[in-house]
This record gives structure tokens, sequence and C-alpha cells, in this order.
């Protein structure tokens, strides 16, 4: 399971925020809220092949680096650079952006499941990934889920800190960018997750448990703003 042993320690600090999805089904339910990827064989999937394979090309190590390092994170502290501080010195900020973790993951594995979208590099072996993958199918690309996690956590975050939003955002978008530089996902599959990851975040900040823990969370950090 992603994030094993990071939820793992909050398990034991913040029982409430592991293993709890608070959104019903049908609030999060992909095949009603997102558009289908490019059909196999069109031209738009075409296009996509073809954007990979300019980047793939263009990319220096540093890049693929960068984007290792972003495909290897998927915890709050992406944003720390951001908004100018780490966000695990601030547990309650925290609590809450973990519990948007464990939202995403499990409503984009629903959303993965409906679409079973093959991975770029399982259709074309050309396209090298920064990271290992396993041999065969992956039908795991739409939408992406890095994206998702990005903007799902970064929408809440904004939410908190207006006077960064933009800073944060632009991160979300980096995040979510890095994805194509690493080759495992196609330009539609991020588009689709800032889609995705956004209608998750405003759905949890509609959520009456939700919201108790983004109070406290604003609490936190206009204690600490100077």
């Amino acid at each position: 399971m992603r994030y094993a042993v990071l939820i793992s320690g909050l398990c034991l600090l913040f029982p409430l925020a592991a293993n709890a999805a608070l959104l019903e089904p049908w609030r999060v339910d992909a095949s009603k809220l997102l558009p289908p990827p490019p059909a196999i064989g069109s031209a738009g999937e075409k296009a996509e092949f073809d954007e990979l394979r300019v980047i793939a090309t263009r990319s220096t190590s540093e890049m693929r680096a960068v984007a290792k390092r972003d495909a290897e994170d998927e915890t709050p502290d992406i944003f720390d650079t951001a908004i100018g501080f780490n966000l695990a010195s601030h547990p309650a900020t925290f609590k809450l952006l973990n519990i948007v973790v464990e939202e995403e993951e499990g409503d984009t594995k629903g959303a993965k499941a409906f679409f079973h979208r093959e991975r770029p590099y399982a259709t074309d072996s050309s396209l090298k990934t920064c990271t290992p993958v396993k041999p065969g199918k992956a039908p795991t690309s739409y939408p992406s889920g890095h994206a998702t996690l990005a903007f799902s956590m970064g929408v809440v975050l904004a939410s908190l800190m207006p006077e960064k939003s933009q800073a944060i955002l632009a991160r979300a978008s980096e995040y979510a960018e890095h994805r194509l530089v690493c080759g495992v996902h196609f330009r539609s599959d991020i588009v689709a997750g800032q889609q995705f990851g956004t209608v998750i975040a405003l759905q949890l900040m509609r959520n009456e448990t939700f919201r108790s823990q983004l109070q406290d969370a604003l609490k936190e950090l206009n204690a600490t703003r100077p």
C-alpha cells in the first residue's frame, strides 16, 4: 500500500486520519466526473505519444532526477518549498492533509479501475521511465494518481493559505508535470488528475467531519502567521 510507513505512524498519532473514507462513492464517481481518455489508435493518442517522445528527448539527467524524487514522495511535504516551512511541524495541518491522502488513494483506485488505460511504456517500450516498473500490462494510467494527489492536497492547502495559493498550485502543477518527464503518464492523465483532485478537495471541504479538522488546521496556521 502506498504511504505504508507514513500512515502506520500517523495511525498512532492521529487514529481518525487513516482508512477513513469521508466521501460517499457517488460524490467521487469518476465515470460521471471525467471525460474518457483518447481512444486507442486515435489521433489524440498519437499526439500524446509524440509529446512524450519530445519530452524524453529534451529532458536532462537533472530533470529526470527531480521527477524521480517527486515520483517517490507522495506526502504533504511536497509543498514545503512552496509555503516556506515544514508541514510536519504543524501537526493539525499535517493531519488534515493526510486525511486527503487517504481519501484520494481510495477514490483514485476506483477511477483507474473504471477507465483501465494502459501506461505509455506498456504500449511503447522505447519510452524509458525514471523509476523501475513491472513488466507487462499496466492499466492504471488514467487518471494520474500523483496529479490527483497533488491537486487534492493543493486545493485544500491553498484554501488555508490564500496568500500562498499561487505558489501552492504552481507546485501541484509542477509535481503533476513530472509524471510526463518520468514517462509514466500521458498528458490527458495528468489533466484528469488535476480535475479529479480538485473535485475531491471541494467535496471534502463540504464534509462536516473534514471541516472540523479544517478549522483546527486554520487556527494552527493563523497562530504562526506573522
